[in-house]
């Protein structure tokens, strides 16, 4: 851990800048001095240990834990042979990125040692200590760490369709880089040419909440760099009374949307499409609303995968269970009802998180209180939910807004990165900076 009290968590804010700082660093433009992580020492244990996906939660989980054990048996289970920077996606649907930047292999991310299943988790069964495969494998374990991610969910939006995504002004950036590269020409189409564009967030918990907002504020500069801004009128749909679940953040974005001449409507959610007609309808507290369109970006409700939706492991009650996120402590992420089960990433059921940034916080956390129960202890770290969203306000500036599970600002370099500033230093950290540091952290560099 970048700071000289390993057992500090919360992230401190010396050990916050020594991360943000290796990230300008990697641009060129280093900011503070980076400390030096202590090494730990290693635990010798013959321990089980299964994670479930190989995104970023699952890959870091797997390197902390190498670094941290001897003589334990990794598995890594995951079918997927790619592996995607999905911060990247917004950066090449806004024709700042080409196709290829997410884009990686699962296999050079693995940590040595560590034996890959490449096969989909099919159920958990917690009580015998078990995953059983698609396959058929039966997969025995000690601790379990869940980072299988979240479920697009498409297919609740009634017309929806996938394939269309890139054509008839129909923009979805989250379905993966190809999906993002369509989208970046459905967009640069109606940037081309203006009409009516329209911009919204699902009521679900979702992949980075700042990203619907960052499309709406790129789609605008394009529209305005090719003359075309007068011709064309925004939309932005916001789930509930806010446009940010940080309250000062979610004002300062009112105000620029308000100067760019974004139009926004509260409490409106999405529920279908007619890409034949370009018609939106959403849902609001008068009733179904029909909005017409040139160009929409949709995002699709999120939900945990059905894996965990549909296992002991999701929340019975309260306000993740609609949507089954997995039931964890949200300062151990320590499972309530299974204690040698950690859940990492966004499957995780805890206020905020769903995030790449929120990966690098949390993971030496679950990996601390595991190593830590080899030795019969309770481990040290806490998250408290800091997490950070550079918000890309135009080409060329962005914002670096970092808070907490209480909406406290937390930011790293008071006095010389303003958090609600539009700045070129944080433009340089989003598309230049970040994407190594994120392979670092993957090969457990946290």
């Amino acid at each position: 851990m970048p700071t000289d009290h390993p057992l500090s968590w919360p992230p401190t804010l010396e050990g916050r800048r020594a991360f943000l700082a290796r990230c300008a660093a990697g641009a060129g433009i280093a900011l503070l001095p980076a400390a030096r992580p202590r090494a730990a020492e290693k635990v010798r244990s013959p321990v089980r240990i299964v994670i479930l996906g190989a995104g970023a939660a699952g890959l870091t989980c797997a390197s902390l834990l190498t670094a941290r054990l001897e003589g334990a048996r990794i598995t890594l289970v995951d079918a997927r042979k790619a592996h995607y920077y999905q911060p990247g996606y917004t950066l090449v649907a806004g024709g700042i990125k080409p196709a290829r930047y997410p884009v990686s292999t699962t296999a050079e991310h693995i940590a040595p040692g560590v034996q890959w299943v490449t096969e989909e988790a099919a159920e958990i069964d917690p009580d015998g200590r078990r995953v059983l495969t698609r396959g058929g494998q039966a997969l025995a374990y000690d601790f379990l760490i869940v980072a299988c991610g979240l479920r697009l969910d498409y297919a609740a939006i009634e017309g929806m369709d996938e394939s269309l995504i890139g054509s008839n002004g129909l923009g979805s950036l989250y379905l993966g880089p190809e999906a993002a590269q369509a989208t970046w020409r459905a967009m640069s189409e109606f940037a081309d040419r203006g009409g009516v564009g329209v911009f919204l967030r699902p009521g679900t918990e979702m992949k980075c909440a700042g990203a619907p907002l960052k499309y709406a504020f790129i789609t605008e500069d394009h529209l305005a760099r090719r003359g075309k801004r007068k011709k064309a009128e925004l939309i932005y749909n916001a789930h509930n009374k806010a446009l940010f679940s940080v309250p000062i953040v979610s004002e300062k974005v009112r105000m620029l949307f308000q100067e760019r001449g974004i139009r926004v409507h509260y409490d409106r959610i999405l529920k279908s499409v007619d890409p034949g007609r370009r018609i939106a309808t959403f849902a609001s507290p008068e009733g179904p609303v029909e909005l017409g369109y040139d160009f929409i970006h949709v995002i699709p409700p999120m939900r945990a995968p059905d894996v965990i939706r549909h296992s002991p492991l999701a929340w019975r009650a309260g306000p993740f269970a609609a949507d089954g996120w997995m039931e964890v402590d949200q300062q151990t992420l320590r499972h309530a009802r299974y204690p040698e089960i950690f859940g990492v990433g966004d499957v995780a059921g805890v206020p905020k998180g769903k995030t790449a940034a929120s990966v690098k916080w949390q993971a030496p956390v679950a990996v601390d209180h595991l190593v830590a129960a080899l030795r019969g202890k309770d481990g040290d770290l806490i998250y408290n939910g800091y997490t950070f969203c550079p918000l890309i306000t135009r080409l060329g500036r962005a914002m670096l807004v970092e808070f907490d599970y209480q909406n406290n600002l937390t930011p790293s370099f008071p006095g010389v990165v303003a958090p609600l500033e539009e700045l070129w230093v944080t433009w340089v950290m989003k598309t230049m900076a970040l994407k190594p540091t994120y392979i670092s952290m993957l090969h457990g560099h946290t």
